[in-house]
């Protein structure tokens, strides 16, 4: 590749722009033939700039606003797992939007390394990331209340299959039942309050606690379902806990991701949060057979992590931290902010777009960004 050919375009292109260019031209090309491509590239750089003064977050708004009034309201279900549901649509661009920590559907693509990736142990392997609680092996709960103890009968085949021993299963239930007595003999398994003060009410207590005991697994994963996907395996997953599961040695923590952003950005940082926005809410647009600019996306992830932390476009977040008073003001909550903004004595400069409108000025966009001052005599 001629170094020449690409010299103009070099002036042209920002750096990260410029050495995806060199790095995509092919190494046996023509001179004649890179600085064509170069022109081209320049032409169209040149094309999709925005002139200053633009409304971008004006024209990002009514882009990602208007295909959303098409979107439908429904969550899709996955055939034979009664639990496994996604939120799509307009409800999950809202979640999304709206930086909500509590999800409705929080799931995990969980790819693996070879050979799981190509198939083997698949279900073996589904089960282990699948949290299990002690009422998931056992097969009967009773009481002994003038004894004080909980008699648990055990599913021993389910126990082999999912790699349960006794000294695994004992372990778990002493931490979950802190002071409590626990003996396993065969497929029962015993568990007795140790003080002997322990009522009826104690021994129902501690039956109800035991049921959801953790044993194995990651925790808030409550359902696994392995699917082929592009000639490989993955584990979908319902529940969400990306952290414990990218510290399983099976799993490919290069590609592995899930749908909570605010995880992602505990885990991993807040532009893998920025980019997991823009891929969450393309993923809904893309579903739903719509067509919506990706650099309108990326404006608004910009926006929700500019801080360094993820924050939802609502008065809560992004709106809380304008520097306008009465861009804050003309959120919902006008009262608030005018009466803490008058004991503080706050100044508005008046230089974004909301607070002009509200007090009949020309917006500091389009042709009223620059400004004519003449000299006085």
């Amino acid at each position: 590749m001629s170094a020449n050919a690409l010299k103009d375009l070099k002036a042209v292109l920002p750096k990260a722009v410029y050495e995806m260019v060199a790095e995509a031209l092919p190494e046996k090309i023509s001179e004649a033939r890179a600085k064509e491509f170069a022109q081209k590239v320049a032409a169209e750089y040149k094309e999709m700039s925005v002139e200053p003064g633009e409304s971008v977050g004006l024209v990002a708004a009514e882009s990602i606003g208007e295909p959303g009034t098409q979107m439908t309201l429904d969550t899709f279900h996955f055939a034979g797992v009664s639990e496994m549901n996604v939120t799509m649509g307009l409800p999950r661009i809202i979640e999304i939007l709206d930086g909500r920590k509590n999800l409705t559907t929080p799931m995990m693509e969980i790819y693996l390394k070879k050979p799981h990736s190509e198939g083997e142990d698949i279900k073996k392997v589904a089960l282990l990331v699948k949290e299990t609680k002690l009422k998931d092996i056992a097969l009967e709960f009773s009481i002994n209340v003038a004894e004080g103890k909980v008699e648990v009968q055990l599913d021993g085949s389910k126990m082999r299959e999912l790699g349960i021993t006794d000294t695994v299963l004992e372990k778990a239930l002493k931490f979950a039942a802190k002071g409590v007595g626990v003996d396993i003999k065969g497929d029962t398994a015993v568990l007795k309050l140790k003080s002997k003060e322990g009522g009826v009410s104690d021994v129902f207590r501690l039956k109800e606690k035991v049921k959801d005991a953790f044993v194995r697994g990651i925790r808030g994963v409550s359902q696994v379902l392995p699917v082929r996907k592009n000639n490989e395996y993955v584990i979908l997953t319902f529940g969400s806990n990306l952290k414990k599961v990218l510290q399983l040695p099976f799993v490919d923590e290069t590609r592995t991701t899930t749908n909570d952003v605010f995880e992602i950005e505990d885990t991993l940082g807040v532009e893998a949060a920025r980019q997991a926005i823009i891929d969450e809410v393309f993923k809904v647009i893309e579903t739903q057979g719509l067509n919506v600019d990706i650099r309108h996306l990326m404006l608004v992830a910009d926006v929700m992590c500019a801080d360094g932390k993820v924050k939802g476009i609502t008065r809560y977040g992004v709106v809380r931290d304008k520097a306008s008073v009465l861009a804050r003001a003309s959120f919902e909550t006008p009262i608030k902010h005018i009466i803490n903004a008058s004991l503080y004595g706050d100044i508005d400069k008046l230089t974004s777009v909301v607070e002009n409108v509200m007090l009949n000025q020309p917006v500091p966009v389009g042709t009223g960004l620059p400004k004519l001052i003449s000299k006085s005599k």
